[in-house]
C-alpha cells in the first residue's frame, strides 16, 4: 500500500512540474457548463460527468506502469500479444504537444500496418466506416407514450387538485360540515381503501426488483427490456443526428487508440455476465467537450476534448471500463426506472399541494419546494450512488485487462489539480449527479489494494 501510495505521489508531483503547460490551458465552451445543461448527456447517457471543459496539453504518459503491476493479476502482460497490445495504442496516444501529434497522424497514415488493429478474434468492436444517420427510428407506442405522457400527467395531477380546492371554496359551509360528518363515519373504510392502495404498491415494488449477477444488488426495473431497447435506439438515432458532422473517420488515430482500448478491455472481460450480450460500437466525436458515455445497447461515444484530458492508456482503459460498467450493470433502466416511481408518487403529492394551498401562488411554491426535494434528496444521492458503483466494476474491469489501475485516482487528481488552478470554486457534491473529484480519489484509493485480488469473476 505504501509503495502504490509513494507512486502516486511521484505522478502527481510530476503534473506539478508540468506547471507551465497547465498555464497555457485554454477555456472552451462546453455544453456541461450549466448542472441543467449536463443532466441531458448524464442522466440520460450515463456520462463521465466531468463538470469543467479545461483543454490542455496532454502530460507524458508513462507506459512502463505495467512491469510494476501485481505479477499475481497481471501474468498476460508478460506475453508478446498483449504488449503489442498497449504498444499500438500508445503509439496512437501518447504525445507532447499538437506538433508531436501532427507527425504522430502523417506516421499512422504513411505506415499502413498501423491501420490494421492488434487481432481480437472476434472483434467484440465494430467499426464505423462511413458516418452516417439512418432512416429516423420508429419507436414503439409505449417508450412514446412514456415520453409524451410525462408532462400531461403533471398537468393533470395541477387541474385536478386546483378543482379539488375550487370544489370545496365553493360548498357552503353546512355542506361542508356534511362532508366532513360522512368521512368521520367512513373513516375506517376509508383506512382500508389506503391500506389496501399501499399494500398494492408495495407487492409492485418488490415485484419488480431484480439482482444484477455482477454486484448482486437488487434493483428496480419498471421498463421491459424489449421496450428499453426501443428507447435506447431512438436515443442512438437523435445522439447520431446532432454529431454526424463531427465523427472521425476510423483511420483517424484517436479512433484506432479508443477502439484497441475498448476491444482489449472486451476481449479481457468477455466471461463478465452481459459484456458478450451487448453489440459495442465506439463512435469519436471531434469536440472540446470533456465527456464520454454509453447507451444501454452498447453504442458509446467518446469526445476528442476527453481524450486530451487523459495522460496514458491506463486512464483511458479505467475510463472506458467505467462506461462499459454503466452499460452492463443497466445503471440507465434503473435509472428510468427509478425516475417513473418517483415522477409517481410526485405526481400524488402535487395533487394534494394543489389541493389543500388556498391560493395558486403558495401551490406554486409548494410544487417548487417538492420539485427540489425530489431532485436533491433522492435523484442526484441515487445517480452518484450508480456513480460510484460503476467506479468500482470500471476498477475491477480494467484490474482483469491487466491496466494498471492506479493510474484512475491519479486522474481524478489531476482533474481536481485543473479545478483549484483555475480558481473555480468547489461545488458542494450534494448539488451534482457525480461525486466531487477528491471523494472520487478517496473511493478508487480505498479499491485499488482489494481490486489487485479480489476480481469476482
Amino acid at each position: 500500500m505504501s509503495f502504490i501510495c509513494g507512486l502516486q505521489s511521484a505522478v502527481r508531483n510530476h503534473v506539478f512540474f508540468r506547471f507551465n503547460s497547465l498555464a497555457n490551458w485554454r477555456k472552451c465552451n462546453t455544453l456541461a457548463s450549466t448542472s441543467e445543461g449536463c443532466h441531458q448527456v448524464v442522466n440520460k447517457s450515463q456520462g463521465l460527468g466531468v463538470n469543467q471543459c479545461d483543454r490542455w496539453t496532454l502530460l507524458p504518459g508513462n507506459f512502463h506502469f505495467y512491469r510494476t503491476f501485481n505479477n499475481k493479476k497481471t501474468g498476460c502482460l508478460s506475453s508478446t500479444k498483449s504488449k503489442e497490445i498497449w504498444m499500438n495504442a500508445s503509439k496512437y496516444t501518447v504525445w507532447k504537444d499538437s506538433f508531436s501529434r501532427q507527425l504522430l497522424i502523417k506516421k499512422v497514415r504513411a505506415v499502413p500496418s498501423l491501420l490494421v488493429l492488434h487481432p481480437l478474434s472476434p472483434s467484440p468492436v465494430r467499426a464505423i466506416r462511413n458516418f452516417h444517420t439512418s432512416p429516423r427510428f420508429q419507436a414503439a407506442p409505449v417508450p412514446l407514450l412514456l415520453m409524451i405522457l410525462k408532462p400531461v400527467q403533471k398537468l393533470l395531477a395541477i387541474i385536478v387538485g386546483r378543482g379539488i380546492r375550487k370544489w370545496w371554496q365553493a360548498l357552503p359551509p353546512n355542506k361542508k360540515e356534511l362532508f366532513k360528518e360522512s368521512i368521520r363515519k367512513n373513516k375506517w373504510k376509508l383506512v382500508l381503501g389506503l391500506s389496501s392502495f399501499g399494500l398494492l404498491f408495495v407487492v409492485f415494488y418488490f415485484t419488480h426488483l431484480e439482482v444484477s449477477p455482477i454486484t448482486g444488488r437488487s434493483r428496480l426495473l419498471l421498463l421491459g427490456k424489449e421496450q428499453f431497447r426501443l428507447l435506447s435506439e431512438l436515443e442512438y438515432e437523435a445522439w447520431m443526428e446532432e454529431f454526424k458532422n463531427h465523427m472521425l473517420t476510423e483511420k483517424d488515430a484517436r479512433y484506432l487508440a479508443v477502439k484497441e482500448v475498448l476491444c482489449h478491455l472486451i476481449e479481457s472481460n468477455k466471461d463478465v455476465p452481459g459484456i458478450s450480450q451487448i453489440n459495442w460500437t465506439v463512435h469519436v466525436v471531434d469536440s472540446p467537450v470533456i465527456n464520454a458515455f454509453v447507451l444501454p445497447n452498447g453504442q458509446m461515444f467518446v469526445f476528442t476534448g476527453f481524450l486530451n484530458s487523459v495522460t496514458d492508456i491506463h486512464q483511458l482503459s479505467f475510463l472506458l471500463g467505467h462506461e462499459i460498467a454503466h452499460a452492463v450493470l443497466g445503471h440507465a433502466a434503473e435509472k428510468a426506472g427509478m425516475v417513473h416511481l418517483l415522477d409517481f408518487l410526485g405526481m400524488i403529492f402535487l395533487t394534494m399541494i394543489w389541493a389543500i394551498c388556498p391560493r395558486d401562488s403558495l401551490a406554486l411554491l409548494g410544487q417548487w419546494i417538492q420539485s427540489k426535494l425530489q431532485e436533491y434528496m433522492f435523484n442526484r444521492p441515487y445517480s452518484r450512488k450508480l456513480e460510484a458503483e460503476a467506479d468500482k466494476i470500471g476498477l475491477l474491469l480494467a484490474a482483469k485487462a491487466c491496466v494498471d489501475i492506479r493510474a484512475s485516482s491519479v486522474f481524478w487528481q489531476q482533474m481536481e489539480f485543473v479545478d483549484s488552478l483555475h480558481g473555480q470554486p468547489k461545488m458542494p457534491e450534494w448539488l451534482s449527479t457525480h461525486p466531487s473529484h477528491g471523494n472520487r480519489v478517496e473511493h478508487l484509493d480505498r479499491l485499488i489494494p482489494q481490486s489487485f485480488s479480489d476480481v469476482p469473476w
